[in-house]
């Protein structure tokens, strides 16, 4: 009989599964669930972007691109940080295509992260940054924010985290699961710590497009001093509706790009190229796709929030990305305990708060990335469970 722990890499086997796809692989055995556990647009791709997929294919236009991706997208995407949020990358060095945004967040830091290096993670957050550190050799360093802050890093909370060995700081906003965000002056204050410290940052802005109530995404890569020690993450998944495409892509100084090019280069080769043909026709032709989708996600976000408040389970307004993240303390059960119940009860999937940082007990995340039909009879569900505790 083989030991195949003697075979396998004992830091891939130290690290758990993601708690997101627990529940959702739950409810994919059930019948009649709703599902509000995966944070994945319920549009279809814009007709023209699928069009313009189609027919690269029909042309057949199927070899591989360049490593760092087609010419003609690495424009596209620079000149979409400028007209946007007045970043110029020169697309020649300073961007590369990916194999979506998780590609280019690994790539990232594995490239910045040398064995034995502090990595800053604000939590609640995505859970692939501090699996990813420490595939890199890194050495993830939790803070943990709070809903009275709206779930913002604060500059006092990061500056008490640094220590010699800090190397990075990960900046996870608009946040996923929270839905928090970070305004100008939020950002001037992290900058002015990172800077004092010599850290560098990565930012992952693949929510960037999401954002409510006036506010506008704002990168810190814009922030006096932090264009040089920035690499900015991003992607079409999102804003575009483009999941399955598996595209992202990168924005940072040269010599880091050059780095994280040569990883990819070894790794994965390129990008799709059907799915960068394509991502040039969304950034050229995409913008009003994007606004109805935000329009929409608006919407959904007010009926979720006005809804969980009313229920009792007190949910702060979260002005990004599509998620909201009510707090179940009151219900006397545990996050983990929540979701079980809910699930097997009333047949609805949602994920603890714990799945993205021990901070998250006591709160549950809701994708209201689903039709208005889907989330109403969720809800309903949701409210039957509460009054019937």
């Amino acid at each position: 009989m083989i030991n195949y722990d003697n075979y396998l890499n004992s830091t891939i086997r130290s690290v758990s599964p993601s708690g997101i796809r627990k529940f959702f692989d739950i409810a994919n055995e059930m019948d009649d669930v709703i599902s509000l556990s995966i944070g994945e647009p319920d549009f279809q791709t814009p007709w023209h972007i699928r069009d313009e997929g189609v027919k690269t294919l029909v042309k057949g236009k199927t070899w591989y691109s360049p490593n760092r991706g087609f010419a003609d997208l690495l424009k596209e995407i620079s000149q979409y940080y400028s007209r946007r949020f007045s970043l110029d990358y020169s697309p020649a060095d300073q961007a590369l295509v990916t194999v979506g945004g998780s590609e280019a967040i690994d790539l990232a830091l594995r490239t910045l992260v040398n064995p034995g290096d502090e990595v800053i993670i604000p939590q609640p957050s995505f859970v692939c940054y501090n699996p990813l550190t420490v595939m890199a050799g890194g050495i993830p360093v939790v803070i943990n924010t709070k809903n009275e802050d709206e779930f913002r890093l604060k500059a006092a909370d990061l500056e008490a985290a640094i220590t010699p060995k800090t190397k990075l700081l990960v900046l996870p906003f608009p946040n996923n699961p929270t839905g928090a965000i970070m305004e100008k002056r939020d950002l001037e204050e992290i900058a002015e710590v990172v800077k004092r410290h010599d850290l560098f940052v990565l930012s992952d802005e693949i929510y960037c497009e999401l954002t409510y109530g006036g506010r506008n995404h704002v990168s810190i890569a814009s922030i006096d001093g932090m264009y040089e020690r920035t690499v900015v993450i991003n992607g079409f998944s999102k804003s575009y509706a483009m999941t399955g495409w598996r595209l992202g892509y990168a924005l940072g100084p040269a010599p880091v790009i050059s780095q994280m090019t040569k990883l990819h280069q070894y790794g994965i080769m390129c990008a799709p190229t059907t799915a960068q043909y394509a991502a040039i026709e969304a950034l050229r032709y995409g913008d009003r796709d994007v606004k109805h989708m935000r329009d929409e996600y608006d919407m959904r976000r007010r009926l979720v929030v006005d809804n969980f408040n009313d229920m009792g389970l007190s949910c702060f307004e979260p002005l990004g990305a599509f998620y909201v993240f009510p707090c179940i303390q009151s219900t006397g059960k545990t996050s983990e305990e929540f979701c079980t119940r809910l699930l097997l009860d009333k047949h609805v999937a949602v994920v603890p708060g714990t799945a993205f940082g021990s901070c998250g007990e006591g709160f549950i995340r809701v994708s209201y990335s689903y039709s208005l039909k889907h989330l109403k009879i969720a809800l309903q569900r949701i409210r039957e469970f509460i009054e019937e505790q």
